[in-house]
């Protein structure tokens, strides 16, 4: 099996890629025309994208490359739109098009998000798929956006489309404009010797976290097993408060600190518990998650100390 990664150097596509190569597919990994050591691609130029299914001749298509931070989307809507949404449409028409080239009708596996389904009333809990997204931020609609094109075409067009929607997922290696990644390296650096301040948003809020090396387990899962044109939730299926979890990280790192909030890191939330339903993904496949909440903020912490031990 041939499997093609947009996306390839960010967070989770460097998981993902090990994981298909343990998996024993052949992988070409795609980043964007920075990135070395990754095949570049540009979701604004679509020859980019057509040259990139000629090369790898994938069986499956994970198309994980966007614009992912909220904030930066609500900054900047517009360029979240044109990766996300025209990003999307470009290499659906690049697949069509290598399709009627090769003759073959690779899987596509679409990286979308939980946070399309936005406030829900609490008898909605916990959200499954069912529901009618309602996207409240520039990339929550980016993301349902993406979603309706590629299930569009591929009723259109007869494209086998399997859709994604991650809850929050955490880990090693995450860019610390996350919540858990934040806390990570503010221990590590206080750890390190640095001020004992610990800059904190709103921890009132709960939050359904998932380790990453289980959310890529579920995509490459669903690849094989999944349905057409269906849409699952990648989730742990409870919430955990970011108290908690803050609590948790400091007992972990063993360190003094002074939480303070900080008004920058509040990012206003009308949901104050979003979790989801694991109910479809486990009815479809023998998927269930294997790695504790613990070891997840374990290992984010020592991988964020590694780095700040090694400046």
């Amino acid at each position: 099996m041939r499997a093609l990664v947009t996306g390839a150097s960010g967070f989770v596509g460097r998981y993902l890629t090990s994981a298909l190569a343990e998996a024993g597919y052949e992988v070409c990994a795609c980043g964007g025309p920075g990135d070395g050591g990754y095949l570049p691609i540009d979701l604004a130029q679509i020859d980019s994208l057509r040259a990139a299914f000629d090369i790898a001749q994938p069986d499956v298509v994970f198309h994980l490359a966007a614009q992912t931070f909220v904030p930066e989307s609500v900054a900047a809507p517009l360029p979240t739109y044109d990766a996300n949404v025209l990003g999307t449409a470009r290499l659906l028409q690049a697949m069509r098009d290598w399709r009627e080239r090769d003759g073959r009708n690779p899987r596509l596996m679409l990286a979308s998000s939980a946070e399309v389904y936005g406030a829900q009333p609490p008898q909605a809990y916990p959200l499954r798929e069912t529901l009618a997204p309602k996207p409240a931020n520039p990339y929550a609609a980016s993301k349902a956006a993406a979603e309706a094109v590629a299930l569009a075409e591929a009723r259109s067009y007869g494209l086998d489309v399997v859709v994604t929607r991650a809850f929050n997922h955490i880990g090693p290696g995450q860019s610390e404009r996350f919540v858990v990644a934040a806390f990570a390296a503010q221990l590590a650096a206080i750890a390190a010797g640095g001020d004992p301040k610990l800059l904190v948003g709103n921890l009132d809020a709960q939050r359904d976290f998932l380790d990453v090396r289980d959310v890529v387990d579920a995509y490459v899962t669903l690849a094989r097993e999944g349905g057409s044109a269906e849409v699952y939730n990648v989730c742990s299926g409870s919430a955990v408060a970011i108290r908690e979890i803050l609590g948790r990280l400091i007992a972990i790192a063993r360190v003094p600190v002074e939480v303070r909030d900080d008004p920058a890191r509040a990012r206003p939330s009308d949901t104050p518990s979003f979790y989801g339903s694991t109910e479809k993904l486990r009815a479809q496949t023998a998927w269930h998650p294997r790695i504790p909440l613990e070891r997840s903020l374990r290992e984010t912490y020592e991988a964020a100390l590694h780095a700040a031990t090694a400046q």
